[in-house]
């Protein structure tokens, strides 16, 4: 047990130096704190999220930008509407699946200047503001006043040429939406702590310009965000539960990623989402230094059982099973084989990747008696652990479902 502490504090060391510390981490968090308040009394306040957001700098990570539209307000229900000089949005959830919502315009479209009128679709009745449309015409506007700038549709984003920058034109709903409301109350171990969740709520959620992939009406959905929210989270979370994000983010884009076949199955959203359900089930007194291996090691692991059954619940709103046909047979079982082998190799599966390849394990066999202990329920017994026995379940939120093992803490 000693050696295990050792390694897992030297290790821990290391991630500091190449990673970032408490500090380095605080000031970049701090960097970007600063720039999101200056532009909040601005026309277009801004919100730097993703990994640079939540203070890491990692290789390949790119700036990734929310970016509230002035031009409308969103409320969920008609009877919370405020009339003012701005158009107004309502909610319409009726032909959307959970996470996702139609926008109706709930304000005279006579009084409506005509590059707004441009974004709206005529759709059962109703006067829509389409998230396809609503890109399309920003884009020119921007193109029309800024003839040299380059932009490319990402996603539910505007990108450079060079995808270095991510800018996500969202709209605001000051409201926390009732799809997310079971969040609030549902049981939980210790964290997000009460006052984390009620300073969360008050932030209210976010829309971003894209549809359910597939969906009939996908061009006239928007995706319920909560970017907001999940950068409180990770603010909250202690180094070691960042570090741990952080691995499973390199295992990603520089080990995962550099396999073809691979490529684009999953994405860091997903790692987020999985690191968010393993801190509300356990204490946070297992994220420490010298328990951060075995904690990577049982995040590897989760990963692990939720590609086996297709299963993550998203953390805000369960319904929505991010992995509900994101792969194919061949798919999941190319995944799989690929990151058992990753699991057997312990922390030396970073050996292969740009940032941490030149960590130097003490002389022991520690890494590999960390995960020997767990290595033959990834391998062998999937089907026979609880958590999976009803994994067809995706309304049950992730504490019901992944209630099984805790991690290898001391």
């Amino acid at each position: 047990m000693p050696h295990r502490k050792t390694e897992s504090l030297n290790f821990y060391k290391y991630l500091c130096q190449n990673i970032g510390s408490e500090a380095i981490v605080k000031a970049r968090r701090l960097e970007l704190i600063s720039s999101d308040f200056a532009s909040s009394n601005r026309l277009f306040p801004r919100i730097y999220s993703g990994s640079r957001g939540e203070g890491l700098d990692l290789k390949g990570s790119d700036i990734d930008v929310m970016i509230i539209c002035p031009n409308y307000v969103v409320y969920e229900s008609d009877k919370y509407v405020v009339h003012n000089w701005l158009p107004v949005l309502v909610m319409d959830t009726e032909d959307s699946p959970p996470c996702f919502t139609q926008l109706e315009l709930n304000t005279n479209v006579n009084n409506l200047p005509n590059f707004l009128k441009q974004q709206l679709h005529q759709h059962r009745g109703k006067l829509l503001l389409s998230s396809k449309l609503y890109k399309s015409r920003l884009l020119e506007q921007i193109i029309n006043f800024c003839p040299g700038l380059k932009l490319n549709m990402h996603g539910p984003c505007l990108s450079d040429i060079n995808d270095k920058m991510d800018y996500a034109i969202c709209l605001k709903c000051d409201q926390w939406v009732s799809q997310a409301q079971p969040w609030i109350s549902r049981t939980r171990s210790v964290w997000p702590s009460p006052e984390l969740i009620s300073k969360i709520t008050l932030c209210g959620t976010l829309f971003v310009p894209i549809g359910n992939k597939g969906s009939v009406n996908e061009n006239l959905q928007w995706r319920i965000s909560f970017s907001v929210a999940e950068k409180i989270l990770i603010y909250s979370f202690s180094h070691t539960q960042l570090l741990c994000y952080a691995l499973l983010k390199i295992l990603l884009k520089e080990i995962v990623n550099e396999k073809e076949e691979l490529k684009g199955l999953l994405c860091s959203y997903f790692l987020k989402t999985l690191m968010f359900w393993i801190s509300e089930e356990n204490e946070t007194s297992v994220w420490r230094p010298d328990n951060i291996i075995p904690c990577f090691m049982t995040c590897l692991k989760r990963l692990l059982y939720c590609i086996e059954y297709s299963t993550l619940l998203h953390y805000f709103i369960p319904d929505n099973n991010l992995f509900y046909l994101r792969f194919n047979n061949k798919q999941r079982n190319t995944l799989i084989d690929f990151l058992k082998q990753s699991y057997q190799k312990g922390i030396q599966v970073f050996s292969s990747s740009q940032t941490l390849y030149d960590y130097k394990r003490i002389p022991s066999e520690t890494t590999r008696s960390v995960c020997a202990k767990t290595m033959h329920t990834v391998i062998g017994s999937m089907t026979d652990d609880c958590v999976f026995q009803c994994p067809s379940k995706s309304g049950r939120h992730l504490a019901q479902q992944f209630s099984a093992e805790r991690f290898c803490a001391e």
